[in-house]
């Protein structure tokens, strides 16, 4: 699956979960960890996880990839590594201490359709 279809499976994922605020980096010109980072957050952990196992099963469902996930079982911060693209869904609480957007305001925030 190509980068761009990968990063729209993903972003209608969040928004048919309500995530809030969704915004996607390019950050591969920063860093050789990733080429995007998604960040995107929810207002209860119960949300949080929703959003990552929607995530998880919309990629699944096109590909089969490896990826690694960390942080479920809390629901206050989850991330889903699938290589070139890195998801993070936050509570909000934890959206806005570890601010990454700021961290990363180097990278360009593109919009996805």
């Amino acid at each position: 699956m190509d980068i761009d279809k990968k990063l729209s499976l993903i972003v209608n994922a969040c928004e048919d979960k309500n995530g809030i605020d969704t915004k996607v980096l390019k950050i591969d010109k920063l860093t050789s960890i990733a080429d995007y980072f998604v960040i995107v957050s929810g207002n209860s952990s119960n949300q949080v996880m929703a959003i990552a196992d929607a995530v998880e099963d919309k990629v699944l469902g096109e590909e089969e990839v490896d990826f690694e996930k960390e942080g479920h079982k809390s629901g206050r911060w989850i991330l889903l590594d699938f290589n070139d693209i890195i998801v993070h869904v936050f509570h909000k609480e934890q959206r806005e201490f570890y601010d990454l957007e700021r961290l990363w305001s180097d990278g360009e925030e593109i919009k996805i359709n």
